[in-house]
């Protein structure tokens, strides 16, 4: 059971974060809370020792930093910015660089997409629909945590929590 848990915890909670994102451009805290809760406790149960874990929180805290700034320029939402910091303590130093490349890669897609398709009318049944008529809007930003949670599925299996309740 415990096995099943650890193995499922972070993609549903990163897939709440994808929705959550999309249908109402917000990534709650207390979903963050739960990343960094269930990471730290898996990590125990699994027997990743201090230094790791420490190195883990390290990548974090350096993504928050990163992220951060980039929250201060408006480049990205606060949310965005959080989700990016939880999902680096996850995933360490050692899987960081392909996390950030995948979720560059796909929010680039997701980003152009969502321009495009802002060109053109939306159709009036559509409009009548809160969140796609504000994802439809311009002056709307774009629900990046997609790509963000995205990004930190396709990584996650190669994660020595995983990997430790895979075996």
């Amino acid at each position: 059971m415990l096995q099943s848990i650890a193995l499922v915890i972070f993609p549903l909670l990163m897939a709440y974060a994808a929705f959550s994102d999309l249908f109402t451009m917000r990534i709650a805290n207390w979903l963050i809370g739960l990343l960094v809760a269930g990471f730290l406790a898996l990590a125990l149960i699994a027997g990743v020792d201090w230094r790791d874990i420490g190195m883990h929180a390290a990548a974090g805290g350096l993504v928050l930093m990163l992220a951060f700034a980039f929250f201060v320029f408006n480049w990205i939402g606060g949310g965005d910015a959080k989700l990016v910091a939880a999902t680096g303590l996850w995933l360490g130093f050692g899987l960081l660089l392909p996390y950030l490349i995948y979720a560059a890669l796909l929010g680039g897609a997701l980003t152009l997409a969502i321009v495009a398709l802002r060109r053109f009318p939306l159709w009036p049944p559509l409009a009548k629909v809160k969140w796609i008529d504000r994802l439809h809007d311009a002056k709307s930003g774009v629900p990046y945590g997609i790509a963000l949670a995205i990004a930190g599925l396709l990584v996650y299996p190669e994660t020595e929590v995983f990997q430790h309740f895979l075996a």
